[in-house]
């Protein structure tokens, strides 16, 4: 049977600052991010499954995105648990804001990695998550693809 990749793109706005770097990064600013998944496998050949010919239905690989990436992060801030920035994190949370404190330094290369653990989990066993695309600014994306790690 062929294997056949699909891919579901995604968007969400996300704050971030990178603690200890040397340029304007260091600063709490934000991204309109684009995510593309890819995913691959053979398309389901039971007649009688509603969902025949497909890979994976796009609507159940959207839940799953939806679930562990575009809810949790929209509209949040991310910061290194260790940044200085710790006091502006708890302020901002004590005054309702979605603050979410990570234990990497918040760049697309670490983000598109904590994602493809979060996505791999959900799929089901007879899908593979192929590649992530996490495009940061119109000339600016990380890559992950399963090939490489």
């Amino acid at each position: 049977m062929s294997k056949i990749r699909i891919t579901k793109q995604f968007t969400f706005e996300t704050g971030h600052a990178l603690y200890g770097y040397d340029g304007k990064c260091k600063n709490v600013h934000g991204h309109s991010y684009k995510l593309s998944v890819t995913v691959i496998g053979s398309p389901i050949t039971d007649k009688n499954n509603v969902k025949y010919g497909m890979v994976i239905d796009f609507s159940d690989l959207k839940k799953i995105v939806k679930e562990e990436i575009v809810d949790q992060f929209d509209h949040a801030t991310v910061l290194n648990q260790n940044t200085p920035h710790i006091e502006l994190a708890h302020e901002l949370k004590n005054r309702d804001h979605h603050v979410i404190l990570v234990d990497y330094q918040p760049t697309s290369e670490n983000m598109v990695i904590d994602f493809a653990d979060k996505i791999k989990n959900r799929l089901p066993n007879t899908i593979q998550l192929h590649s992530l695309k996490l495009q940061e600014t119109e000339t600016s994306f990380a890559e992950w693809y399963q090939s490489d790690n």
